[in-house]
This record gives structure tokens, sequence and C-alpha cells, in this order.
């Protein structure tokens, strides 16, 4: 047991007591000392707090110094020489406090002869903190101007900038770093680094924004290209939402490959140029809307531009309400960036090609065709909350509706009405027989053309058919031609606005694999005749007059001959408005949901 220093045992056991008796003695005392012990630690318990009270309510007693000051400033003598500068102490107080970057206090001491080891320590240690945080500070604000610089998308900005001088060197031209890095500089764009994310839209403009993706560009005269380019025009025209049309840039072999007659062009700039130039002289007014690049790769394959890398990074985050997708099965069959409809209100698709019919048509196309209608169905769900199909030609996607959202280039019908008022006077109006013009590619209706004119080749006699286009199959479709000694002559493809097309009555379009014929739309618009086939693609043309629509080989002679030996009605006012592009903007904005897009979750 261990000693406290007193004796606990009983008087008769410290008298010398022993036997028995001495080891009861000693346990009686051991449980009387615990006892006392446990009394005496429950009474400091209880006078603990009150004891804390006394401590607390104890008054203070005044130092001596503030004691004495305060008698002597207390006199009536001493304050009446004795002024206090209070706006000095508080100009000094401002001084100290705001010295050093964004506000932050520094410490300022005040060298002493001899000072205590630890103090130095500290005093040295704060001025080394106090010197880091100012760097810091300026390294941080250095930073913030740069993000503020990298959010200007003025247009004299990109106009100013030049194409990098490596990109001068063909031999380098196809290098996807380089492409991007011209892209870039080109078109304004600048990486969204620093304090602003994806997830925030620090726009404040009163005004919607629209981003029209496309997987085309002119001079490629394909759909793809030509009506993402009008959407943009007569959405802008508009003036309630800001656009900015997004296309593909190539590189040269590749320009080379996609473009007519070779065109290639330097840059972005030049190639905007000449798109702007293009659009405006159709539309007859002067466009607003931005036009940027992303980097894309021609797929001999597959006959398309794939993009090359993450699209959506090219429409800035404050600018990410509405997003249109020009075919967006296409846009997102390799698209491994952020998820459109994350970074997006609202993303419209618009559905311009029927690939599956493209697809059945290669070795192995229906397996080729099963996989790649899951596939589209996958990125439809995931990327879009609302799919446009063009008609019923094309793939039953998720979340999608028939509507016609193009319209034809204005220059159609100021030709149409030309015609109409040349007719009314007398005039002969049409000069030429029946034609077609087409990318020539065999699933572009070039296959569907040479079976019936070989089919009907006496039936046919003396009917001479004028066929206008390029394209990879050019040569072996040409060649079929003159095997089967049949009655087509093959011209290079031009703009179907070209003047040396107006003379023709007929236009002549069996394809069964177009969604919505571009160019069947034109030729009514002109006020020909237009001979088709009875397909979905050719639902919205079945009610003018002019569309004569035939079902079997047999019909199409019969179509082809009343074409011939008959003139075309004028179209009235309302066939007219129905083929416009104002029509199309209009239905565009009914039914793709583009007036109230929902808000971001």
């Amino acid at each position: 047991m261990a000693s406290f220093g007193v004796d606990t045992r009983p008087a008769a056991a410290a008298s010398g007591g022993g036997g028995g008796g001495a080891g009861t003695g000693t346990g009686e005392g051991a449980l009387s000392f615990l006892s006392r012990s446990l009394r005496e630690d429950l009474r400091l318990i209880r006078a603990r707090p009150g004891e804390l009270e006394t401590f607390l309510n104890a008054p203070v007693a005044e130092p001596e110094l503030f004691a004495r000051l305060r008698r002597a400033y207390s006199s009536s003598a001493s304050s009446a020489r004795t002024r206090l500068d209070l706006s000095a102490i508080g100009k000094a107080f401002e001084a100290e406090s705001w010295r050093g970057a964004r506000g932050q206090a520094r410490w300022r001491w005040e060298e002493e002869a001899e000072e205590w080891e630890p103090v130095r320590m500290v005093k040295a240690r704060l001025r080394e903190l106090e010197r880091r945080q100012g760097q810091s500070a300026s390294d941080m604000l250095h930073k913030v101007k740069l993000s503020l610089k990298s959010m200007s998308f003025a247009p004299e900005a990109s106009e100013s900038t030049s194409e990098p001088s490596s990109l001068r060197n063909d031999n380098v031209g196809d290098e996807l770093d380089l492409r991007i890095a011209s892209v870039l500089q080109s078109t304004g764009h600048r990486y969204e680094g620093g304090f602003w994310r994806d997830g925030q839209n620090s726009d404040i403009s009163d005004k919607r924004h629209v981003a029209i993706v496309t997987t085309a560009s002119l001079p490629w005269m394909t759909g793809t290209a030509v009506n993402p380019l009008f959407r943009a025009a007569y959405l802008a025209k508009s003036s309630k939402q800001n656009v900015t049309s997004v296309v593909p840039w190539l590189c040269k072999s590749d320009q080379e490959l996609v473009y007519p007659n070779s065109m290639t062009f330097n840059s972005p700039e030049e190639q905007e140029n000449y798109m702007r130039n293009w659009l405006e002289e159709r539309v007859g007014f002067k466009t607003d809307f931005k036009i940027s690049f992303y980097p894309g790769k021609f797929q001999k394959e597959r006959r398309s531009i794939i993009p090359a890398g993450d699209t959506s990074q090219f429409i800035p985050s404050k600018e990410a309400n509405i997003a249109i997708l020009e075919e967006p099965e296409h846009l997102n069959w390799y698209h491994h960036g952020k998820r459109w409809t994350d970074k997006f209100n609202h993303v419209i698709g618009v559905v311009h090609t029927n690939y599956l019919e493209y697809i059945k048509r290669e070795k192995n196309g229906a397996i080729q065709a099963f996989f790649v209608k899951h596939i589209n169905n996958l990125v439809a769900r995931a990327y879009s909350h609302k799919i446009l199909r063009l008609s019923g030609a094309t793939q039953d996607l998720p979340k999608s509706m028939i509507c016609n959202v193009h319209g034809v280039n204005p220059k159609f019908l100021e030709v149409g009405e030309r015609i109409a008022a040349e007719r009314e006077s007398g005039q002969q109006s049409f000069s030429k027989g029946a034609y077609f013009l087409g990318k020539m590619v065999w699933a572009k209706g070039y296959r569907e053309l040479i079976d019936l004119f070989a089919k009907h080749k006496s039936d046919l006699e003396g009917f001479k058919l004028d066929i206008y286009g390029n394209g990879e199959d050019s040569h072996e479709v040409q060649s079929t031609a003159r095997k089967l000694n049949l009655n087509l002559n093959f011209h290079k493809g031009r703009d179907h606005a070209d003047d040396s097309l107006h003379g023709y009555k007929v236009f002549i379009n069996p394809s069964i694999s177009d969604v919505l014929c571009t160019a069947t739309a034109e030729a009514l618009a002109m006020g020909k005749f237009v001979v088709c086939a009875d397909h979905p693609s050719n639902d919205f043309f079945g009610s003018f007059p002019n569309c004569l629509i035939y079902k079997t080989s047999e019909d199409f002679v019969a179509r082809v001959k009343e074409a011939m030996t008959r003139d075309p009605q004028p179209l009235t006012p309302e066939q007219r408005y129905d083929l416009s592009w104002e029509a199309a903007t209009q239905r565009f904005m009914e039914h793709s949901g583009a007036r109230q897009g929902p808000e971001r979750q």
C-alpha cells in the first residue's frame, strides 16, 4: 500500500499490539481513510462552482499607469491643453491595414537593439510569410487578367490574327495538333480555365445563344453544309438570339478530296469569307452570326467528315444555351467529350441522312445496319432533348418527330416568280427538256436511274436526260451508261441556281435514299415539274401540283411523258411561302422546343 506520510493504524496497533487484532485494525483504518478522502473530494467538487463565480465577479484592480493617466487627463487644466489627433490615428490604422496585396494587413515591426531570440525568429517568419503572400496575390491577379482576356471573342481580334508560320508548310498540313492550333488562333477561341467552369453560365445577355453544329461546310455542296448555313442566317435575322455556326476545318489533303475542283483554303478566315460571300449573295441581306471551326478528318470509307476531338469545347460555356446538332448520330459516333445535354440547356437534333439505307448497300450491309441502328438510338437518347426528322425516310430515333424544317434558297423562289411573269406575258419560259442533278455516287439515285432507263429503253426512245454531278463513282456510273447505250448526257456538277439550268422544264429524281431532297424543293420553287418516287422522303412535296409521283417503273414512263407534253402550274403565294426559309424557321421554332428550352437541372 502506498504511504501518504500518515500512520493510519489504530492506537492499539501503533503501540505494539499484535496477534489477530492487528490485522483487523489495519483493515478498519484503511476503510476509514478512503471514506474521509471521498468526503473531502465531494466537498471540493461542490465548492468549485462557487469559487469560479467569485473569481468572475471579483473587481479587477486598475493598473497604476492607467490610474495616473486617467487622473491627469480628467483634470480641467489638462483637458484644456491636451488635444488628441484622432484623424491622424485613423489614417495611420488605415494605412497599416491596407498595406499589401488585396487588402491583407501587413505587420510592421520596430527594430530594437536587443530582442529575445524567439521573438526575432517569429518576426522573421512573419516577414517571410508576408512576402510569399504578396507574391501569391500578384500571381493570382495576373491569372485573373489572363482569364478575362481569354473570355473576349471580339470579331476584330479574330480578324487580326494570322495563320501560324508552321502551317504554311504543306508538308506538315496533316498534323492534327497544327490544325487545332490554326483553328484556335483563327477563330479567337481560348481555353476557359481558371475560375470559370462549364457548369456555370455567366452570360447576362437577354438574347439566347444558339450553336449550330454540322458535319460539312462549303464549298462542299451537300445538304449538311448548305442547309445549316441558311438556318443560321434566318435564326440570327430574327434578332432574338445570338447564333454561332460551328463547321469542320480540314487539312489541305482532305480539302482536295472533298471540295470541288480541288479548291483549298490556307486558313479558316479565308474559308469563312468564302462562306459568307456565298450565303449573302443568295439571301440578299447581311448575315449577323459567328462562324467557328472545329478540326475534322475526311473518312474515305464512309465518305463523311468525322470530328477530331471534343467538338463541344469550341462553344464557350457562357454561350452554352441551345445547341442544334445537324446529324446528331453522325456527330456523336466518335464523341468522347462532355455530354451535350450536360453542357447545354436544350439540345436539338436534326436528322438529315438515312445512314441505314446507305450501309445496307455495302458488303455485309445487313449486319452493319443492325449495329449502327442501335448505336444511333443510344447516342440520340444520350445527347439530345428533342430530335426532328425531316421525313419518314429516316430512322425512328428516341425523342423524335417528323417535321420538315428546311427551306429553299430565296434565289430559286425569285426564278420561279420571274418564269411565272414571263409565262403570263406569253413568253416561252422553258427551252430545254429534263435533267438530273446530284452528287455522283450510286446511292444518290444513280442506280435507280440506270435501271429505269435500261428497263424502258424502247419506251423512252428519243428522250434524252442531262445529268450534272461530281463524285467518287463518276467513272463507274458513266461507263455503265455507255455500255448500256443509254440516252444520258453527263456534265460536270454545278450550282442548281446556275443560269444554264433555268431553262429546263422537268427535274427527274428517282432516289429512294434521300431524306428530303434539297434539289427537289429547289426545282419546285423554280416552277418546274418534278418526277419522283413514291417514298416517305417525298411526302412533303406530294401536295404540290407540279410534283408527279410514280409507284412503278411503268408509272415512271407515264409521268415523264406527261411532264414533257404540258406546262407546269405557277406556284401560289401560299405554296411559295411553304417552301421558304421563313416558313421553315417558323416550323423549327414551333416544334423544336427552342422557344422555351428546359432549364439546366
